[in-house]
């Protein structure tokens, strides 16, 4: 592989107004004239019948793509792709990587947010670094940020950047201390308020067979929503079609005319999850946005739902643009292949393509770099991880089919954790407790993963079933204002998910009732009603107080649950969540699934 040396953008400036955008009020009926899939599934595209002439006067740049990695290093936990579970993991991924770059000219590895973060505990545990060890030896090039990038922090985000040991837990290996990402994170659209300098580079150029490249990388408007408030203040997340629109010129100054976008936002097939390399019924934000995006925009590669598509979506000039996603936990790696014609310098989409390729282990060798990195922090797994904290009588998983897949339903899962942080909050006099389904990030399984023996969960099991270290909190709240959040469960227009549906402690019950429809090519919450609310079987007054107990994520007013972060008076501190989960386990053993019938849902 032969590529010429890179330009990386600098943090800078974005105090001046952004562009309008009046590609917007293009309707979303163009976007949704989406051909199915890419050009040609597996194919190099067409080809000019004087081919030794076609192939010099264009550059095929190979673009390996892939999306939510989250620290999913080992070969088992990654989930299905339709009923194959010998799927993903580093030394897969890292292999299937190796094998499509084999006899190209030109290749980079990119990627589009969430490589760290809600991550298994081999990653988690050690705030990621194993993480982005793999990544480093799988040669990544360049990622956009997504959300949970944030979840500890600009600063902490900072250090996984630059490198340096934790401020808390330092250095692992003190004589080999942490060095950072070898790719530079872009952060085009996260933009401190004071300053107005990005937080992270906003875009990067690499120059290839002598022409040059731009990736511009964004995360998600609505990250503000998903992290904890006090890791981020002072940062403004702005709209990604308005910052991407706006960087398209000054890349252009510097002659730059192929420009792919990496972002962290996505949509979803229909019914999702959909074929890994298919485009049907797209819909979601993606669909919008694209929409949106500067036609000089040549790709956009994506992420954040954890779905996989592949498809040609047209732009604001009616061109076809590729728009693809990888699914996520390394399953899946999107080969799109840009054809850049060497006088124009620009990409011919006509003679470009894209095929999504599954990362089966089992016609894959293992990457031994990676085994290589997995064998170094197992040790220290070994050590925190697998003690035993309780045992269960059964899987107790998320909501949806598989488990995971949907996070507007009730799950035992969900119940579980709320049930863990009433009881650990009892002191503070709680009578109710909720839990955001994102927290949520595995399922409790009861075949053992290992030498634990079946139904033991192993502290390393309760850490990737809930990582994020929040706090637990206690505070008044009326019965009005907990029907208020629980209509909140009813997301924004335009959300990646329509619905959130929280978990709920025992005891506490209420009738459900919401409709999804399609708005625009979006699924969208249109309307919910909660009625018949009680508490141990007695009705809920409007006018009394409860006390109810939540992280500090959702006492933030994360998930667009505002009416948490709008309650006044006291906040009892209840501590640290997995702490309370982790002490349920070990007092409650052997724990069986939580009923999912605690909220009657006529939808």
């Amino acid at each position: 592989m032969t590529v010429n040396s890179s330009t990386p953008g600098k943090r800078r400036s974005v105090r001046r107004a952004v562009a309008g955008v009046g590609a917007l009020s293009l309707t979303l009926a163009l976007a949704t004239l989406a051909a199915p899939g890419a050009l040609a599934k597996g194919s190099p595209g067409p080809k000019d019948p004087h081919h030794d002439r076609w192939q010099s006067r264009y550059i095929d740049l190979q673009l390996l793509a892939f999306n939510d990695y989250h620290g999913h290093l080992e070969a088992t936990g990654n989930g299905a792709v339709d009923t194959n579970d010998t799927v993903g993991g580093a030394e897969y991924l890292a292999a299937e990587l190796a094998q499509l770059r084999d006899g190209q000219k030109y290749s980079l590895t990119v990627a589009a947010g969430d490589l760290i973060g809600g991550s298994p505990a081999l990653s988690g545990l050690f705030h990621d670094e194993p993480s982005v060890e793999s990544l480093n030896a799988m040669g990544l090039d360049v990622s956009s940020v997504g959300n949970h990038e944030f979840d500890e922090g600009v600063t902490e985000l900072l250090r996984m950047q630059d490198g340096g040991c934790h401020p808390v837990d330092g250095c692992y290996f003190p004589d080999d201390p942490y060095a950072g990402a070898d790719f530079p994170w872009l952060a085009a659209n996260v933009v401190d308020e004071s300053t107005g300098e990005t937080a992270l580079a906003p875009y990067w150029i690499k120059r290839v067979g002598g022409v040059k490249v731009g990736f511009i990388g964004m995360t998600l408007e609505a990250t503000s929503t998903l992290v904890a408030a006090a890791g981020i203040e002072g940062y403004d997340f702005r709209d990604e079609v308005e910052t991407a629109n706006a960087l398209v010129p000054e890349l252009k100054a510097q002659g730059v005319e192929s420009i792919v976008v990496l972002l962290h936002e996505g949509g979803s097939q229909t019914p999702p999850p959909g074929e890994i390399d298919a485009c049907v019924g797209i819909s979601g934000p993606v669909v919008t946005i694209n929409a949106g995006l500067d036609p000089e925009i040549d790709a956009v590669i994506t992420g954040h739902t954890h779905l996989p598509y592949n498809c040609t979506l047209p732009d604001p000039a009616g061109k076809p643009r590729m728009v693809t996603s990888a699914y996520s936990y390394g399953r899946v790696v999107t080969e799109m292949h840009l054809k850049i014609d060497r006088a124009t310098k620009d990409v011919v989409r006509g003679k470009s393509w894209a095929v999504n390729h599954l990362v089966d282990q089992t016609v894959l060798t293992p990457d031994p770099a990676q085994t290589a990195i997995i064998d170094k922090w197992m040790p220290l797994y070994d050590a925190a991880g697998n003690t035993p904290v309780g045992t269960i009588t059964a899987d107790i998983n998320r909501g949806g089919t598989p488990p995971g897949t949907d996070r507007g339903v009730e799950s035992p899962a969900g119940n579980l954790v709320a049930d863990a942080q009433l009881w650990s909050t009892s002191q503070n006099g709680a009578d109710i407790a909720f839990m955001n389904p994102g927290g949520v990030r595995s399922d409790l399984t009861y075949a053992a993963s290992g030498d634990e023996g079946d139904g033991v969960v192993t502290y390393g099991e309760a850490f990737t079933f809930q990582p994020f270290g929040n706090t637990l909190l206690t505070f008044p709240m009326t019965g009005a204002q907990i029907q208020t959040v629980l209509e909140e469960q009813c997301q924004p227009a335009g959300s990646s998910r329509p619905f959130l549906h929280l978990g709920v402690s025992e005891g506490f019950t209420y009738t459900l009732n919401r409709t999804i429809e399609d708005v625009a090519g979006v699924a969208t919450c249109t309307s919910v009603a909660v009625t018949d609310m009680a508490l141990d079987g007695v009705a809920i007054d409007p006018a009394a107080s409860y006390m109810v107990t939540v992280n500090n994520f959702l006492a933030d007013g994360g998930d667009n649950f505002a009416e948490f972060a709008a309650v006044g008076g006291a906040r009892l501190d209840g501590g640290n969540d997995l702490l309370a989960l982790t002490n349920y386990l070990g007092t409650f053993s052997p724990v069986a699934p939580p009923s999912s019938d605690r909220v009657n849902e006529l939808f």
